[in-house]
């Protein structure tokens, strides 16, 4: 079989370059300059005259060379890559705080590589063990609760660590968050003040709205009513099984006047499903939930949830660990934001 003959118009290098990675070598033959310009007009723009400048930027576009970031990183200390580890990627809860994070660090020159952990200890071990071994220059986590193996793994690495999304005394590094214990007993006292008695759950399997339940039926207990009925449902949560949750639910107890469900999507599925069933929203049955999506405002009724501030997690979590890559000493290693109840028209 023959070989097709090679465009003509197209350079050799060119040609060359297009079979193989592009090298610093490839880009300094083509821009007529020395490697040494080529590196410093990659890391320091600012030190290469304006005309030499556009001349390597025009070899790199044609070449498509990408700079080793890590051999820079090996000689500065600094690879200038933040690790991130959420539990999922389909549950836009933690969107939020993943945009304020991206945001906030590319402002710093700092980029943000995202990883999911799932709901499952061994899963987050997994994925800290490929981040550690690429020396990142911190590593941003959702939770306080690790397997004592990935504990380990972590306060060995040497790398800044940032905990969200939880509260703990004993943070492994640096922590922003707040209490899940608290959102439990807060929404269980307001809906009581609002003269619910019957509360229904529908939580996702999950260490931190099993918390959230643990709280709200602590404070249940002292106000004088029976433990809130639960139902279980996967994390990640979906509207099914909202849908799902509050039929088991009011075939359990009829009387039920109130559901608290662990997730904005899951207190959009009850509210579809007393629509279907002709269950009134509020008068019949209250309806809370968690996260305070952008949707939470826009549904039929409003729904009333708790507000969890995402963008601050993200922004103090991204701001902790550049003030360690960059030798400055965090005083306040511990941020509780709070959080808050938004009241619409649902409860």
């Amino acid at each position: 079989m023959s070989t097709p003959p090679a465009d003509s118009k197209t350079p050799p290098l060119e040609r060359s370059v297009r079979a193989r990675r592009a090298t610093v070598n490839d880009v300094a033959t083509l821009a007529g300059v020395s490697a040494m310009t080529v590196s410093r007009a990659v890391n320091k723009p600012d030190q290469v005259p304006a005309a030499t400048l556009e001349k390597v930027r025009k070899a790199i576009a044609t070449t498509g060379y990408v700079p080793n970031l890590l051999a820079g990183g090996l000689r500065s200390n600094k690879s200038r890559l933040v690790a991130a580890v959420i539990p999922t990627l389909s549950g836009p809860v933690f969107l939020e705080t993943v945009e304020s994070l991206t945001a906030s660090l590319a402002a710093q020159g700092y980029q943000l590589m995202l990883g999911q952990s799932g709901y499952q200890a061994s899963r987050e071990d997994d994925l800290l063990s490929a981040i550690i071994g690429r020396r990142p220059d911190g590593i941003v986590l959702t939770g306080v609760v690790h397997t004592d193996e990935g504990r380990q793994r972590l306060l060995g690495s040497g790398i800044p660590i940032v905990e969200t999304w939880d509260l703990t005394p004993d943070p492994l590094d640096m922590l922003v968050g707040f209490s899940h214990a608290g959102v439990g007993r807060a929404v269980c006292q307001f809906l009581h003040d609002r003269g619910r008695r019957r509360v229904g759950l529908i939580l996702g399997d999950d260490e931190r709205a099993r918390r959230r339940h643990a709280a709200f039926a602590e404070r249940a207990r002292e106000l004088g009513h029976e433990g809130p009925a639960v139902q279980l449902v996967p994390s990640p949560t979906t509207l099914g099984s909202g849908r799902s949750g509050l039929r088991a639910l009011l075939a359990d107890d009829p009387a039920i006047d109130a559901v608290f469900c662990s997730s904005d999507l899951l207190a959009l599925g009850v509210l579809i499903e007393a629509q279907i069933q002709g269950v009134a929203v509020p008068d019949r049955l209250a309806v809370m939930g968690f996260g305070d999506l952008p949707m939470a405002s826009d549904v039929h009724p409003a729904l009333t949830t708790v507000r969890i501030d995402g963008w601050r997690i993200g922004r103090e979590a991204a701001q902790f660990i550049v003030d360690r890559a960059e030798g400055r000493t965090v005083a306040q290693q511990v941020i509780d934001i709070g959080f808050s109840i938004v009241e619409r028209d649902s409860v």
